[in-house]
């Protein structure tokens, strides 16, 4: 993991409403505890953690972030890799178990400085208004922000927790 201090950019707002400074790199930020993130880290593992997103309110919408500062899959250790996958799977499995959804998305691109997955869930609403695909998440994203509530904040801040028991009993060694 790199150092992390706040960068010279611009601070923003999480979907709480606190402030929340610009960093280099927000994925070591918040694997390093330096970015306080609306109900907090979920799971904890030897290569990754995972949370919510601190920008984007949607209930069972979470970030899986390596520990490790790397780009790509590719980068990582086979222990490393597997840990990850596994986290994916039981974030999935614990989103249609629960009733959340039935229905994600997965996505890890390379534009990033930092390894991440995201784990979206699907919501009929996204069909409705912006289609189909994986091409339409920015927009979702952007409309979410825009139109959050309070109703909304409580429901994704329930989701964590909801997500966050069922994947500690799952982790529970």
């Amino acid at each position: 993991m790199k150092e992390e201090t706040p960068s010279d950019e611009k601070s923003t707002v999480d979907f709480l409403g606190n402030a929340m400074p610009s960093f280099d790199c927000m994925g070591c930020a918040i694997v390093g505890g330096k970015l306080q993130i609306p109900g907090g880290t979920i799971y904890e593992g030897e290569n990754a953690i995972i949370a919510a997103d601190p920008k984007v309110p949607i209930p069972g919408f979470f970030i899986i972030n390596a520990k490790n500062h790397v780009k790509s899959f590719s980068e990582l250790s086979s222990d490393a890799r597997h840990e990850i996958i596994d986290i994916v799977a039981v974030t999935e499995k614990a989103l249609r178990e629960l009733d959340i959804t039935k229905e994600v998305t997965i996505v890890q691109e390379e534009r990033s400085q930092h390894l991440h997955v995201w784990v979206c869930p699907h919501y009929d609403w996204m069909d409705e208004r912006f289609g189909k695909g994986v091409q339409h998440l920015r927009d979702i994203f952007d409309y979410v922000c825009d139109k959050s509530d309070q109703i909304t904040t409580k429901k994704t801040l329930k989701t964590i927790d909801r997500v966050k028991n069922y994947i500690q009993l799952h982790f529970k060694k």
